[in-house]
């Protein structure tokens, strides 16, 4: 496999490493925005080559042409996909390409008042990041279904893993635990993201999928969780009506849901190596310790 990576950040980071356990000859290469990033990542043993997503790269032309598989972790924004954008000519022209993974969200499903839904369930978003998300899947199914090239899209839930957990928001101080009755939410440990990705890439896996844990649960309940392993102080509770929070933020509660992970876990024979927040914090904390 010849692997590029749009967007070299933490998910896909883990993911190239999982790659390249699982097979030690993959070419693996990733993109970031700036050059201090793309050496930062080098110096770790990271391939990495700078698109800023505001106009083609050059190294993204030569890489493409004899990628195998391309996995999308940039953002739209408002005008669309900004891989397709600037390099569909590239990626028609990568004679080699037989997979494509997009990583997305289960924020396009929107609201369903704390119901089950899987992958059948109808799209509507509640916010504008999802409403981009929902137009750039488009995309790449219109993209792929022309190119005659196998997708694969992922849509995850909220991401965390090792730096990115409850146990550094309330060392840092941001852990807050606002209540709004009723509320739950799915997360995924990076490292079920990684593993997925790589198992998918070698398949060639084909659909959209959702990569969220088995245990969807009130957010309050996570950070009492790692509080006690911590023993630490666990933060007061914060009625929702009254927590001062941003746009972004208050976002996120207007989704309610309960996200099935059936589908990914049977296409592929496995079951989620964190199927919980507490044996995904389990592993964080005893890798710290």
């Amino acid at each position: 496999m010849k692997v590029l990576f749009f967007g070299l950040g933490f998910s896909s980071q883990a993911s190239a490493r999982a790659i390249r356990i699982r097979d030690e000859y993959a070419s693996i290469m990733g993109t970031v925005r700036t050059a201090e990033r793309e050496n930062a990542l080098e110096a770790t043993g990271l391939a990495a080559i700078v698109f800023d997503g505001t106009r083609p790269s050059p190294d993204v032309s030569v890489a493409l042409a004899d990628t195998t598989h391309v996995v999308v972790s940039i953002a739209p924004d408002a005008d669309g996909d900004v891989v397709l954008r600037h390099h569909r000519a590239d990626l028609d022209a990568a004679k080699d390409l037989e997979w494509i993974c997009y990583y997305s969200t289960v924020g396009v499903y929107g609201d369903f008042d704390g119901a089950w839904i899987d992958e059948s369930a109808p799209l509507v978003p509640r916010n504008m990041r999802s409403d981009l998300r929902v137009l750039a899947e488009q995309e790449w199914r219109d993209y792929a279904a022309q190119r005659g090239v196998k997708l694969c899209i992922l849509r995850l839930a909220g991401i965390y893993g090792p730096g990115r957990s409850s146990f550094d928001k309330l060392r840092d101080g941001t852990a807050r635990r606002i209540i709004k009755p009723g509320q739950v939410f799915n997360r995924i440990h990076v490292e079920d993201i990684a593993r997925v990705t790589a198992l998918a890439a070698e398949r060639r896996l084909e659909g959209i999928f959702n990569m969220a844990d088995d245990e969807p649960t009130p957010p309050q309940d996570v950070f009492e969780h790692a509080a006690g392993m911590m023993g630490v102080p666990v933060p007061p509770d914060m009625p929702f009506e009254s927590a001062e929070m941003s746009p972004m933020q208050k976002s996120f509660y207007r989704d309610n849901k309960r996200v099935s992970n059936k589908a990914i876990k049977t296409a592929l024979g496995i079951e989620m190596l964190y199927p919980s927040y507490r044996e995904g914090l389990a592993a964080i904390w005893e890798r710290e310790q």
